[in-house]
Order: structure tokens, then C-alpha cells, then sequence
């Protein structure tokens, strides 16, 4: 019997509306996904409004020769995240007749595809949102696609004579760049380069602040953390700055708090802080004229709209006005003008921008079969009382009868291990047992109390399902930190999900999996999903936009995946703009060092002799080399 018999629980018509709620995509979507009457996944890039469904793009992919897995790219998600950032900004300005200018920038280090820097900077340019940089390399790719002199360029990160050297040049041809000093000895450097080649630097600095958020990266803040000065090397930087001749340079303040900051209130109590320390410098005779907020603002992963790490317990109006309502009224205080302000908001620019799409290849399902009704005289007393535990199981006595077949089994397991019960018996006892199990799991829904050790057997009986990806290449934040990302399928969603599953890579890694997942109110251990048919089935993972496409690895040398790109018009007519293939088998042997002719040499050695020896005809060795080179042209992915 099918455990998916058990777990049924509705045995009505399933809607498309049950669906969405089920896999809670009105809470974390942000009106970019919706489930259609046809039960598909719509994506909407320009915000609620047009859409198109994900498995019409599907479709169209593989039509086009991109087989799964596939990273899938919005353009215009990415416009719309920049437009509504800058328009909520504009908006809390205009509330608070803030007399500054927002001006956004990205940084570089949350995707640094050559593709998100090329969007950005084009849809970017009417806002004047610039980029963060923080090594050469990130500089060098920020100059040579930021060409608006309105927008900043800030240079964070530890810096050397060459790094110093190109943001000077890129200030002397025209842009706003401006280091920002994350330790003493970095500002004589910029002294002197800047004196070496001609060119007065705009200078900032980091701030340590005092106020630590919650969070998962809630280190970046507070009086220990790594990067940025306390109040006392702040003093000692402006003395510097004063005997130097240069304090006329130091117009930037910067502090950062930490990525994805879940609670408003740590926003607040940072930015008054913040605040506090502009003044001051102001006060000791910088010309200031810039505050930089860092980065914070938190993507709702979960859709919970909590305090919590993969959530918020606030809306992006709310974030800008509690900035913009601190800000004036700390300032105001002061009768200190109100600076220009940035903010480096990476995770909730890019999150909604990229899906992973991949399909399922196999599945390991839990069965149970039907038992005896009785045992031979011979059988085991232990078995005896195993069979006992299911004639008598009810609701009622449920954990009692958990606790008693996880002693038989136990017993029986033992006394296997010592030779005192034979191969059969040890099978027969595993089906009784599960069989328990699976039992009870379902007696837990006429429960109203259900004890916290039966609470765990729905994902002890999971289905696993096999997903054609790797999780340590694209989505790496769920197995370093356990990120949750919200993951459904595409389709079939008027069809009532019936099985319960955990997710698998491909991957030899018992570490390849994906078990926690969003719910409808909280988080579960299983994904609910449908019984596998002859079509394929497909799943997306969401908001992977963020870090995902950088961190990877190359773990069993499964390479990057392929990539397609498309754009919707307001009409809802699809256009794929950009198709980059993933790495072949070549492509990643050749990243960790092999020389693949060489290989290939080798391998046609090996066959070679094998026709010497007779094992093999000429004609079969002309036949394995044209596997092995078309082997090595290959995705590194199953392909059908």
C-alpha cells in the first residue's frame, strides 16, 4: 500500500487557489508569481499586472535545444526592483521634505554576472544608482559600465597601491568615486597616491556601530566587527585629515549593520546612531554631504512577515520612511543639513530576478505491504510481539505502541547482529515495524494532542525525489547556512499534491538535500508534491538571485548550469534575449587543472592497446572515442 494513501487528506476537488496557498506563494511572490486558472506558475516581471507561465518558457527552452537544469533571468524583475526602491525613497523624501537625494547603489559582490551589471547600470541610469565595489576586479567591471557622473562608485573592502590607483583615475576621468577608509593605514595610502598622481580623492569612512542586528549575518555590526573604525580612530582619522591639509575630502560616512536584517527596529537604532557621528563630524569641519546606509534591507523568503533570519517584519515603504523620519529628526536637531543618502541594497535588488528550474529523474518511495495475519509456530517471539503492537493500535494508545515497536525492532536488530535470528526474519520485522509507523502517521491526524517525538514521522516517511542539479553549485546557501528558499512546482497545481517529499541532488553527498521548507504559517520538513507520471515534472526554486550564482562549487564537477534570459512586454508577448550554455564536462575538468587533450590522448592509448590485445575491433575503438570526446562536449548535468 502506497503511503500517499495514508497522507491523502482531502478527498474534495483541489483548486488552483488551494495550491497557491499551500505553497504560500501570494507571501513571499511580491506580486512577481501567481498560480493561473490552468495551474500554472505565472511570472508577472513588471509587478502583478501581464504574466507569462513558467512552463510556457519551459517549453520553449527545450524546444530550443537548453535542456534542464536552467537558470532562469527576468530583465524586467530587476527594472522593476530598481524603479521601486527608488520611487519608495522618493516617496518618504517628498512625506518628510527630506532636502537630500537618494542614490542607490549595487553591490557588485551579491551576482556578479557581467549581465546584472550591464542591467543594472542601463535600467539604473535614470535614478543615478551606481555600484559598491569591493577588490579590483569588481572596480574595474564597475568603471567599465558606470559612465553617470550623478551616480556613486564606493570602494569598500581592503585596498592596495593599484586598487587605490584605478578608483583615482576613475575620479580623474570624470566619475564619482569614493574610498571609503576601513583602516588607518589605508588612508596614508590614499594620501599618497592621490598626491602622486594629481588627483583629490573623495574620501568616506566605515563606522563601527554600537547597535548589532538579529539575524544570520548580525556580525557585521557592533563594536567587534571586522570591518570599519570605532569613534576613537573616526577622531584620529579626522586629525590626520586636518594636518594633511585634506579634510575638505572626507565627505562620506558609511556603516553596515548586516545583510538581510529581519527587525525594523535595528534599523532605526542604526541609523540614529549613524546620525549621531554625522554630526559630529560635521562639527569638526568635514564638509560631509553623503550618508551611506550599507546594505540591511531583507527579502521575505518564507513569506511570514517575521522577525526572523529568512524573513521581515517589514515592507519596503516602511524601511525607506523609517530612514528618511530618523534621519530628519536627528538632523533637524542638529541644524545639520541633510546629506545626500545611499544605501547598497544587493539581496532585495537581485533575489526575485533568477529561478532555478529542474526537472525530477527518479524518486524513492516508502511502501508498505500487506502482513500475515499470523506467524509460524517456529517464528520469533519478538516478531510475535511486533505483530501484537498492529492488532492492537489506535489513536488512543498510539505513542505507547511507537515506543514498543522501536524496542522489538531494536531487539530484533541485535539479536541479528549476533546470528540468533536469520535474514527473513530481520525483512519481516522492518515491514512490521514500518508498517507500525506508517500507522501511526496517520492516526496522528485524529489527534488533538500530538506528543513532539510522533510530530517528526511525516518526514521520517518522506518520499525522496531526485532533482537534476546540485545543490552545492546552485543553491549553496542551503547547505552552508540552511537558507530557505521557496520551491514548488510549475505545473499541475489544479491536481491535489499527495505525496510527501524530501528533495535530492544528484550529487553523491548525503549532504545534497533540501529538507526544510516554506509552509503556509511555518516551516515544514517536507515538500508536498505529485505522484510522478510519464510527463515530466518540473520544480522552480525562487529569490536564488542573490549570492547563489557566485558561491557555487564544483562539487562532483558538476559545472554551471545553462542560463536563459527573457523579456515580457506589457502585452505579455515572451522574448528570449540571452541563452549562455553551462559547462561541458571539458569546461570543469579544465577549472580544476586537467589538460583534456591529454586525456583524450590518453584514453585513445588505452583503446589502442586494447585493439592490440584483441579485446576490442578498431571499429569498436572508433566508436569508444567518439563517446569519450562527445562525453567531454557534454553538460555535466543528466541529460535525457
Amino acid at each position: 500500500m502506497p503511503i500517499s494513501t495514508l497522507l491523502k487528506t482531502n478527498n474534495t476537488a483541489w483548486s488552483t487557489e488551494q495550491s497557491a496557498e499551500m505553497y504560500g506563494i501570494g507571501n513571499w511572490g511580491a506580486d512577481y508569481f501567481s498560480v493561473s486558472d490552468a495551474g500554472e506558475v505565472i511570472v508577472h516581471p513588471h509587478g502583478n499586472g501581464t504574466g507569462v507561465s513558467l512552463r510556457k518558457i519551459v517549453d520553449g527552452l527545450i524546444d530550443r535545444g537548453l535542456d534542464m537544469p536552467v537558470l532562469l533571468r527576468f530583465s524586467d524583475i530587476l527594472d522593476s526592483r530598481i524603479k521601486k526602491l527608488h520611487e519608495s525613497f522618493g516617496r518618504a523624501i517628498e512625506e518628510f521634505d527630506y532636502q537630500g537625494h537618494y542614490r542607490g547603489v549595487y553591490p557588485i559582490k551579491v551576482n556578479q554576472q557581467q549581465q546584472v551589471l550591464e542591467e543594472i547600470a542601463e535600467f539604473g541610469a535614470h535614478y543615478h544608482h551606481g555600484f559598491e565595489a569591493g577588490s579590483k576586479a569588481e572596480l574595474i567591471a564597475a568603471i567599465s559600465f558606470l559612465h553617470d557622473r550623478e551616480a556613486y562608485l564606493v570602494c569598500n573592502g581592503y585596498k592596495d597601491a593599484e586598487f587605490v590607483d584605478l578608483g583615482l583615475l576613475a575620479r580623474k576621468m570624470g566619475l564619482r568615486c569614493v574610498f571609503v577608509v576601513e583602516s588607518l593605514s589605508e588612508l596614508e595610502l590614499i594620501l599618497e597616491r592621490s598626491r602622486e598622481l594629481d588627483v583629490l580623492p573623495i574620501i568616506g569612512v566605515r563606522l563601527k556601530l554600537s547597535t548589532q542586528a538579529s539575524g544570520h549575518w548580525n556580525h557585521s555590526g557592533g563594536e567587534r566587527s571586522v570591518f570599519g573604525l570605532n569613534p576613537s580612530q573616526v577622531c584620529d582619522l579626522v586629525d590626520r585629515l586636518k594636518e594633511a591639509g585634506m579634510l575638505n575630502c572626507l565627505q562620506l560616512l558609511h556603516y553596515h549593520v548586516g545583510s538581510q536584517i529581519p527587525n525594523i527596529r535595528d534599523i532605526r537604532e542604526a541609523v540614529v546612531e549613524a546620525c549621531r557621528v554625522y554630526v559630529g563630524l560635521v562639527n569638526e569641519g568635514a564638509p560631509m554631504g553623503v550618508l551611506d546606509l550599507g546594505g540591511g534591507l531583507a527579502v521575505d523568503y518564507d513569506g511570514s512577515h517575521a522577525d526572523t533570519a529568512t524573513s521581515r517584519n517589514y515592507g519596503l515603504d516602511e524601511y525607506c520612511t523609517a530612514l528618511i523620519e530618523n534621519m530628519v529628526s536627528t538632523l533637524d536637531e542638529a541644524k545639520v543639513p541633510h546629506p545626500n543618502i545611499i544605501t547598497e541594497s544587493g539581496r532585495a535588488t537581485v533575489a526575485y530576478y533568477s529561478v532555478l528550474l529542474f526537472n525530477i529523474l527518479d524518486q524513492s518511495r516508502f511502501e508498505i505491504h500487506e502482513l500475515p495475519k499470523t506467524l509460524d509456530d517456529n517464528a520469533h517471539e519478538l516478531l510475535q510481539n511486533l505483530l501484537d503492537v498492529v492488532n492492537v493500535l489506535e489513536a488512543k494508545n498510539a505513542q505507547e505502541c511507537y515506543h514498543d515497536a522501536f524496542y522489538y525492532r531494536d531487539e530484533i536488530h541485535q539479536r541479528f547482529k549476533h546470528g540468533s535470528m536469520t535474514l527473513r526474519e530481520r525483512a519481516l520485522a522492518g515491514e512490521i515495524f514500518w508498517h507500525i509507523v506508517t500507522r501511526i502517521a496517520a492516526l496522528i491526524k485524529e489527534m488533538e494532542f500530538v506528543p513532539e517525538e510522533l510530530q517528526k514521522l511525516p518526514a521520517m516517511l518522506a518520499d525522496i525525489y531526485y532533482g537534476n542539479f546540485s545543490l552545492f553549485q546552485s543553491l549553496p546557501d542551503v547547505w552552508a547556512i540552511d537558507q530557505l528558499f521557496p520551491i514548488m512546482p510549475i505545473h499541475r497545481l489544479k491536481e491535489q499534491p499527495t505525496r510527501e517529499v524530501v528533495l535530492a541532488d544528484i550529487t553523491c553527498d548525503c549532504d545534497g538535500k533540501i529538507d526544510r521548507f516554506v509552509g503556509q504559517y511555518t516551516t515544514r520538513d517536507t515538500l508536498p508534491l505529485h505522484d510522478l507520471t510519464d510527463e515530466e515534472y518540473y520544480l522552480g526554486v525562487f529569490l536564488v538571485g542573490a549570492y547563489q550564482e557566485t558561491l557555487g562549487d564544483l562539487h562532483n564537477l558538476l559545472g554551471d548550469t545553462n542560463v536563459a534570459t527573457v523579456e515580457v512586454d506589457k502585452k505579455g508577448r515572451l522574448r528570449y534575449t540571452r541563452e549562455l550554455e553551462g559547462d561541458s564536462v571539458a569546461d570543469v575538468l579544465s577549472y580544476v587543472e586537467y589538460d583534456t587533450k591529454l586525456m583524450i590522448r590518453r584514453i585513445r592509448k588505452l583503446a589502442e592497446e586494447a585493439v592490440r590485445t584483441e579485446a576490442i575491433t578498431a571499429r569498436d575503438r572508433r566508436h569508444i572515442m567518439e563517446t569519450f570526446e562527445s562525453g567531454m562536449r557534454g553538460y555535466t548535468y543528466f541529460e535525457r
